[in-house]
């Protein structure tokens, strides 16, 4: 008999909570990579660069990803060091933003 091969990321289900583990549609990366920016550690980024590869996550992550809590846009930015803050989508959209009165 073969492998069974499974074509999804080594990622515990405790990250994904709130969804039906078996059932998620690993296609839909933004999701998964804003879930581990937010709840994950080295190991979980490291596995989601072994799957998506390293563009594509920093590209979810400066261009694609509409909304990261502060502290996941920190821990970003820490794991990627050639984002810029003022680059991130989510930063420059996130609703805590000063805004000047004209």
């Amino acid at each position: 008999m073969g492998e069974i091969i499974i074509n999804r990321p080594d990622l515990h289900p405790k990250f994904f909570w709130d969804f039906k583990f078996d059932e998620i549609e690993w296609e839909a990366y933004k999701m998964v990579v804003s879930r581990i920016l937010e709840r994950g550690g080295q190991q979980e980024i490291d596995e989601i660069i072994r799957f998506y590869g390293y563009e594509k996550v920093v590209t979810a992550i400066r261009d694609e990803i509409y909304f990261l809590p502060n502290y996941a846009i920190d821990k970003a930015l820490k794991f990627f060091p050639e984002l810029k803050k003022e680059e991130m989508y989510c930063y420059l959209n996130r609703k805590d933003k000063p805004y000047h009165w004209i």
